[in-house]
């Protein structure tokens, strides 16, 4: 039959990390693929507490509808948390957008800032999530390399200089950036590189969406300002999420930002999905007044602090005769980005499959269609010795692609 499809439905692609990660739900398989946390780290126990509580005392607004905006008592505790974890303060309830889950906070921003042919610049690589909340609205990526404190500025002037030379300047709508431990990489952006990337806004009056979701991961170092503390309110939209710090299952997203640009977000929402479930909004309002989330959540930091550092020293021992083999060594978050020469990683996942250890390819994260022979390898989930044993697996896996190709193990 014809079901007379619309010009968006016939584009939509399936997600390549849920297709891949079908394969490792096989027995003995060891998973790095998704940027699951560990279940064990959930306080479930407090959760179900609490669950009960607000079900029987609250019910007038837990198994209610809920307004657009949010559940102004969890709203009342984002914005202690922004002061807190970020130095943010000043802001009103209406600068601030509870949605499900941040997936639902990128498909929004598209929506209300991107018509089709506009521009969006975009790291390489970049969040997958990102990239198919914006193609959604037919955005063009104008994309930068990533270095090793961020994007490259250079880059990002030139594609602003270009489009102001061709009177397109206004086509860019925004910059997009997950500036901590970003999404696949790990890379974070320096304190250098996010005061000059406001000044490049300001200079070309285009909008920053700063993304981050695993700022408060953080493993060592000093906490770093957000872009929003040099940008302000009215230059960089920030959304961030509860998923990885409290747990996924409650699918909160935030978004702060401008009234006026909340407002149209809230109206945008409502044509998707009226508003966001009550009863999870709630359970995390009550779980943030009762409980300190930030020394909740500092024994699954060390715990992911210590997965991290068993694969890392895995790799070491597994790839240390592999030349020109290179990894980053993220100081929070949740990937590990594995770099192999003269590999496609696509082709190298069938080799991989076989000895039931999978990642996800690092042409995933690729604004454009293109082989990468790069990998996205998450620790978080995996136990300490499926770690090790999926990076020798991956080693044999390397060695089985090598023989396969006929290529010289360099």
């Amino acid at each position: 039959m014809d079901f007379r499809f619309s010009t968006l439905a016939q584009k939509l692609k399936s997600s390549m990390i849920r297709e891949l990660l079908k394969y490792a739900n096989v027995p003995g398989a060891v998973s790095f693929g998704g940027g699951t946390p560990d279940p064990e780290t959930f306080p479930r126990h407090q959760l179900a507490e609490l669950a009960r509580e607000i079900i029987e005392n609250e019910y007038r607004y837990t198994l209610q509808y809920a307004t657009t905006e949010g559940d102004p008592e969890l709203i009342k505790q984002v914005l202690v948390l922004l002061k807190r974890v970020y130095g943010l303060d000043g802001f009103s309830p209406e600068n601030v957008l509870i949605t499900v889950g941040s997936q639902q906070a990128l498909e929004l921003v598209g929506k209300v800032l991107l018509d089709p042919g506009d521009c969006v610049i975009v790291g390489d690589p970049e969040y997958l999530g990102a990239l198919s909340a914006f193609r959604m609205r037919d955005a063009r990526f104008l994309v930068v390399k990533f270095e090793k404190d961020g994007p490259d500025l250079n880059q990002v002037e030139a594609h602003l200089k270009r489009m102001q030379k061709e009177n397109q300047l206004h086509r860019v709508k925004f910059i997009y950036i997950v500036s901590n431990f970003q999404n696949p990489s790990g890379i974070t952006t320096s304190v250098e590189k996010r005061k000059a990337l406001v000044e490049l806004a300001e200079k070309y009056d285009v909008l920053i969406v700063e993304d981050d979701p695993y700022g408060v991961l953080r493993y060592r170092g000093e906490h770093i300002p957000p872009i929003m503390s040099f940008g302000g309110i009215d230059r960089v939209i920030l959304l961030n999420t509860f998923s990885k710090i409290l747990c996924p299952g409650l699918r909160i997203g935030i978004v702060v930002a401008d009234k006026q640009i909340i407002r149209k977000l809230v109206l945008a929402k409502q044509g998707t999905d009226l508003c966001s479930p009550s009863l999870t909004m709630r359970l995390a309002a009550r779980y943030l007044e009762r409980y300190d989330i930030l020394e909740q959540i500092k024994p699954a930091i060390e715990l992911y602090r210590k997965k991290k550092e068993t694969m890392i020293e895995a790799l070491k021992e597994e790839f240390s005769d592999v030349m020109d083999v290179d990894w980053t060594d993220p100081d929070g978050g949740l990937f590990i980005w594995t770099t192999l020469p003269d590999v496609d990683t696509m082709e190298l996942f069938k080799f991989a499959e076989q000895r039931k250890v999978f990642y996800i390819p690092g042409e995933a994260f690729k604004p454009y269609e293109e082989p990468s022979s790069s990998m996205r390898m998450s620790f978080c989930l995996p136990t300490f010795e499926q770690i090790r044993e999926g990076v020798h697996r991956l080693k044999q896996a390397y060695m089985d692609y090598v023989e396969a190709k006929g290529l010289k193990c360099r």
